[in-house]
């Protein structure tokens, strides 16, 4: 997991490199439990920015590889978005990789980047299944901590 986060934050620092300033990682991507107890991503990209690396990544903590997650080739206009963690919408033509569930002993990142020439900022949630158990309804995991839905809506907005 700690490789597919360093992946992503080298594809990042490359595309700052070129652009000579710095990405902000911002609180714009959560997660929760929906009534049943499955997981459901909660996306907050800026606006209608245009955005890439839309990925959910899982593995454990020394492996190399995504073992349990999904990637969103190309880039696309975002937009709010609400889904089951492991069914992104149908339209975006994720590409699912290996188990569609979460596995406890694995570390997830949800993540996406603006896909703009200035790269201003990333959106990732990391967390573990642990995390997820701890949520009450009406509660989300983002910014490393659980938190109200409504803090999480003002956490996001304030961010952009």
């Amino acid at each position: 997991m700690r490789r597919t986060g360093a992946a992503v934050a080298g594809i990042a620092g490359g595309a700052l490199l070129l652009s000579g300033c710095g990405a902000v990682v911002l609180p714009l991507a959560a997660v929760e439990l929906d009534a049943d107890g499955a997981p459901n991503a909660v996306l907050r990209p800026c606006g209608d920015d245009l955005i890439q690396g839309l990925s959910l990544a899982g593995a454990p903590a020394d492996s190399e590889k995504n073992l349990s997650g999904w990637r969103v080739p190309g880039r696309r206009h975002g937009s709010d978005a609400e889904f089951p963690l492991f069914s992104p919408p149908a339209d975006w033509h994720a590409k699912a990789i290996g188990q569609q569930r979460p596995v406890p002993a694995y570390t997830y990142q949800l993540a996406f980047g603006k896909a703009e020439f200035n790269y201003e900022y990333t959106g990732i949630v990391t967390f573990r299944a642990a995390d997820l158990a701890r949520l009450k309804p009406g509660q989300v995991w983002a910014d490393d901590r659980v938190m109200s839905r409504g803090e999480f809506e003002g956490l996001a907005a304030g961010s952009c």
